[in-house]
């Protein structure tokens, strides 16, 4: 299996996350993304599920087609939230029958039709309890996903930063961060957890921004920082649509060029399956 990343070439590796369509008529759309993906030479390709373990099915077949067909490592999100043990096995098995040996090991979001009782009696309660039990019970490569600015739950950046490096030592060979849009965050992040021991290769994630909507959608999911830049952008161009997609490209790849001239280990897009917004991205960079 090869690894996710090319520092020992001195080169920032390169990614993106997809998800499968959430109605079965759109699940065909997206092969011609992934295909279009596969042009841009990306390291690898993860693929998202729905909450709670929905659309699992198709996530196998989306990291199938991206390892089999078009010959790029996928990883598979798989989440502790919605898995119980017997489910987990049935998957990462049929991950395997299926030729995908890597996943990103989650606690997931709580899906909103889930109970207190369901949610507080899954049988993998942190990502770091999920990951023990993939290392024990599989041969897969298993990476997780780390946070620049602490995850939202945790006390301090330190504690988080704490739990991070008990996830790694469980078994996770490297780290995709949450999205940020301030890149100080992700330098800070990286000093702290080098200086904790925590030397698994770390890519970097980046959210597009092309619309005032999406922001706004984004920050209450993820709880990431909006720096005085990025709100200027939307207050400037926010109502003319073509000009905020220009602007967001254009923040994007500023950021990138930024964290490409620091030597970090990869940028990992979220996609959102938008091929025409990545590739005017990845060209420009």
């Amino acid at each position: 299996m090869t690894q996710t990343t090319t520092t020992t070439n001195n080169k920032t590796g390169l990614s993106f996350e997809v998800f499968p369509p959430k109605k079965d008529d759109e699940f065909d759309n997206v092969y011609p993304i992934l295909q279009q993906l596969a042009e841009l030479r990306p390291d690898f390709i993860s693929c998202t599920y729905g909450a709670g373990g929905s659309r699992a099915g198709k996530t196998i077949e989306i990291t199938s087609y991206i390892r089999q067909q078009l010959q790029i490592d996928a990883i598979a999100h798989i989440t502790c939230v919605g898995f119980t043990k017997e489910d987990l096995h049935r998957n990462c098995e049929a991950l395997q029958e299926a030729g995908v040996n890597h996943v990103l090991a989650l606690r997931g979001d709580r899906p909103q039709s889930m109970s207190d009782e369901q949610f507080d009696s899954r049988e993998f309660y942190y990502a770091t309890d999920l990951v023990r039990h993939l290392k024990e019970h599989t041969g897969l490569q298993i990476s997780g996903a780390c946070y620049p600015e602490k995850h939202f739950e945790a006390p301090s950046l330190e504690e988080d930063l704490r739990h991070l490096k008990e996830k790694v030592e469980a078994g996770v060979t490297s780290l995709v961060s949450q999205m940020f849009f301030d890149n100080t965050f992700f330098y800070r992040f990286l000093d702290k957890a080098h200086a904790m021991g925590i030397r698994v290769p770390i890519h970097a994630g980046i959210m597009p921004i092309t619309t005032a909507k999406q922001l706004g959608t984004t920050v209450s999911l993820s709880g990431s920082s909006v720096p005085k830049a990025l709100a200027d952008i939307i207050a400037t161009y926010g109502d003319d649509k073509e000009d905020m997609r220009k602007a967001g490209i254009d923040y994007a790849v500023r950021q990138i060029r930024d964290l490409r001239e620091h030597g970090v280990d990869g940028i990992h897009i979220y996609s959102m399956n938008k091929v025409k917004t990545t590739t005017e991205i990845c060209r420009q960079l």
